[in-house]
């Protein structure tokens, strides 16, 4: 996961790398969503006899897609937005133009999405619902929040406090797995959430994203704004991903009452 990801940054850097290296990150994404969808297939649907509405495959994708879109960008704003005034972070000019910063999220955005697919898949897909039948929504949920948070652990720069984000993230995204639109909500959340800090030229969970037009500089000290590793190395993200989870929640709770 941590090599994927690795690629997706790299294709990033359109400056300084030749264009053969987004086909290879989405040769690889592809091959992903293959082998995890074959996988969904036989342990989902053949062994554990599942239904597309009990793996959360559910009607109405693209209104659960865009549902999640907003829920995942809104804390990673709100976190880069918070150490502006709390940890003196801000951006700078960095050449380009306008445009040529539109047309590198527009390329991040055709990379980041299918890999965000494939790690729903992983994560927020045949596990949670067959841990969550066996032990509770509750409990599948921090499981495989807790694996996803290990999963990160050899990303540069990694520490506790941003493993421990990431598990929060994984939090957040399970939640998201159960509202409306399923899935594809979940999805939505967690591309949001790459992609803003990405277009924003803020690493993502410790790897840089180069954009023209952009410089983001964290400010200090590292343990609010994340420094290097991104905010999801800081408490600022901390507090935006647990508001981020408890939003969520409410959510559900009020489509399940409708």
């Amino acid at each position: 996961m941590a090599a994927g990801l690795y690629g997706l940054a790299a294709v990033a850097l359109w400056g300084t790398n030749p264009p053969p290296l987004a086909e290879s990150a989405l040769l690889q994404a592809g091959t992903s969503l293959v082998a995890f969808g074959l996988a969904t297939w036989v342990f989902g649907f053949r062994v554990a006899r599942l239904s597309w509405e009990q793996l959360r495959w559910t009607p109405g994708g693209r209104r659960g897609f865009f549902l999640g879109l907003p829920l995942g960008m809104a804390p990673a704003a709100l976190a880069m937005a918070a150490a502006l005034p709390l940890a003196g972070a801000g951006w700078a000019p960095d050449g380009g133009a306008a445009a040529d910063w539109a047309i590198t999220v527009a390329a991040t955005t055709a990379l980041l999405l299918p890999a965000a697919f494939a790690e729903e898949l992983i994560f927020r897909g045949v596990p949670q619902v067959v841990l969550g039948q066996a032990f509770g929504r509750g409990t599948a949920i921090v499981i495989l929040a807790g694996v996803f948070a290990l999963a990160h652990g050899l990303n540069p720069g990694i520490t506790p406090l941003a493993a421990g984000n990431i598990a929060l993230a994984g939090v957040f995204l399970g939640v998201c797995f159960y509202l409306p639109g399923g899935l594809w909500a979940a999805t939505g959340a967690h591309l949001g959430w790459n992609l803003t800090l990405a277009a924003l030229a803020a690493p993502v969970s410790g790897l840089p994203f180069a954009m023209p037009w952009l410089d983001y500089r964290a400010g200090a000290p590292e343990w609010l704004s994340g420094g290097d590793f991104g905010p999801e190395g800081g408490l600022l993200a901390t507090a935006a991903l647990a508001a981020a989870a408890v939003f969520a929640l409410r959510l559900i709770r009020r489509s399940s009452q409708e």
